[in-house]
């Protein structure tokens, strides 16, 4: 039996409203837990500007960071889920340490079939994410590290040849994109035994995945906004997903696996531990251990490992060339130190240099990698001191990027200053109020790793070349607005190098 067109429109309107009020009776969540937060609207809740593209995620925690500043917690609806932003940094150190069993959990579980690769690392669920981290934590320890410094040595002097070369052209140099060269390069050297060559061919198969992957557009847009709606996710969300990805990751890691079981070779780095995890399942107490599960830790390794990196560089170059006087002061350092070892960067020797890492930790408090880091509540909790109440389930986020921005906080936070993170500087704030790397058992397990590989670039570029603003140098930086949760300029980062004559 047909419906009239009048029985149609009322079946519409009828669906309309109930999902008008399904969505306003949600909106009590926060009113009766006594959380302040600014008032949703329909469908939409406070992420208008989301949905509709004209805005991030980070933007929506930015507003309500400054808007509700007396407020230890804010709430907000994402459509007509609750969110609840954390403010003050006691809670924030709850949720990431003192309590963090019960917040083991981020906020975007995997999902196999609609995302291949989304069960990895960074997004496993607690019980799975234990044991995969204990296992692959020993890849990045320091006795590793230091075995896998020659290799990292290399990739810099390559890096240093390449220069030369791009240097002498007498064009302005883009930095996002001779930083990801250069860290493509290294994670295929020191992770996966693999000479990527991203610096002296153009037509690198991982560079071009690489750019690939971090390539925004209204598909990834689309695709993120729909994990807003779980039932919608999984029905469509497949359909925005790059399968040329999947395929040439998981190709490159079986390859890299089964010729290292064949051939018996062991390097002790990341794709050994990928080979232990397929010989031996039962030793790592995960319930499942397939070729597209290893392929998934190979996948956010390598992204994580290249594109947090060469943004960090790039951003790192583009203040050194804007404050002279401190790019000078970074050089001198560089220079007094490997007067000890002939020139030669050896692994202490990076770690001498102190200079180099405040001004390497006021990158990443300008220019944080993640602008807001999430966790999901695993038990109903009360946060200590209060009287605020989260279900189990809840998810909790930090806005990283407004408390590093934070005024109060780090005064003229727009200013490049070093001193910030001199040791009785450091020592003074809050530990809380500098997150680039998270915190916790749940922090980033290769944070030791990015810091050598971002100061070994940023070395040796002072080391043979001066730099500057240029033409093409932006004005205003201008966050691109399609991404989750990473911190992205829209444009190029263009500086202009000399090679230095002394």
């Amino acid at each position: 039996m047909s419906l009239s067109i009048t029985e149609t429109l009322g079946l519409v309107v009828a669906v309309f409203l109930l999902i008008y009020y399904y969505s306003v009776s949600k909106f009590e969540f926060w009113q009766k837990r006594g959380v302040k937060g600014p008032k949703p609207i329909p469908f939409f809740g406070n992420f208008k500007d989301v949905f509709l593209g004209r805005g991030c995620v980070h933007n929506c925690f930015e507003k309500v960071y400054y808007d509700y500043k007396d407020e230890p917690v804010i709430g907000l609806y994402a459509g007509y889920n609750p969110l609840l932003v954390l403010r003050d940094p006691d809670l924030i150190k709850n949720v990431l340490i003192k309590d963090f069993p019960k917040f083991a959990d981020r906020t975007l579980p995997p999902h196999r079939e609609v995302e291949p690769l989304s069960e990895h690392l960074f997004r496993l669920e607690a019980e799975r994410w234990r044991p995969l981290r204990a296992r692959l934590s020993s890849v990045f320890a320091s006795g590793k590290l230091k075995e896998m410094f020659h290799l990292l040595l290399e990739c810099s002097e390559h890096f240093g040849q390449y220069l030369e070369g791009m240097v002498a052209k007498g064009k302005p140099i883009e930095c996002r994109e001779i930083s990801a060269k250069f860290t493509t390069d290294v994670i295929g050297s020191c992770a996966f035994g693999i000479e990527m060559n991203a610096l002296a061919s153009e037509d690198s198969e991982f560079r071009k995945m690489g750019r690939k992957i971090f390539q925004t557009s209204w598909r990834t847009m689309i695709k993120d906004r729909l994990r807003d709606y779980p039932f919608l996710f999984k029905l469509i969300g497949r359909f925005f997903v790059d399968m040329d990805i999947v395929a040439f990751f998981t190709r490159i890691t079986k390859e890299s696996i089964d010729y290292r079981i064949e051939h018996n070779v062991r390097r002790h780095d990341f794709v050994d531990s990928l080979v232990d995890l397929k010989q031996n399942p039962d030793k790592a107490h995960l319930p499942e251990m397939d070729d597209l599960f290893l392929t998934a830790q190979a996948f956010v390794f390598f992204i994580a490992g290249f594109e947090t990196s060469s943004l960090t560089i790039s951003h790192f170059l583009y203040e050194l060339a804007v404050n002279p006087s401190i790019q000078e002061k970074v050089r001198e350092e560089i220079k007094t130190v490997l007067q000890k070892t002939n020139g030669v960067v050896t692994y202490d020797s990076i770690r001498e240099m102190k200079y180099l890492d405040a001004c390497f930790q006021e990158t990443l408090r300008k220019y944080p990698v993640l602008v807001w880091i999430s966790r999901t509540a695993l038990v109903d909790h009360t946060f200590p001191g209060t009287k605020i109440s989260i279900p189990k389930g809840q998810q909790v986020f930090i806005p990283v990027y407004a408390i590093q921005m934070d005024p109060e906080i780090y005064p003229n936070p727009q200013v490049f200053d070093p001193e910030r993170f001199t040791d009785n500087n450091a020592k003074s704030r809050h530990p809380m109020f500098f997150l680039p790397f998270g915190d916790g058992p749940r922090n980033c397990i290769g944070a030791r790793f990015g810091k050598n590989q971002s100061k070994m670039a940023v070395i040796t570029v002072l080391s043979k070349f001066k730099v500057e603003v240029c033409d093409k140098t932006f004005k205003k930086y201008d966050m691109d607005k399609k991404v989750l949760f990473f911190l992205q300029p829209t444009h190029g980062i263009h500086v202009k190098m000399t090679k230095l004559t002394e």
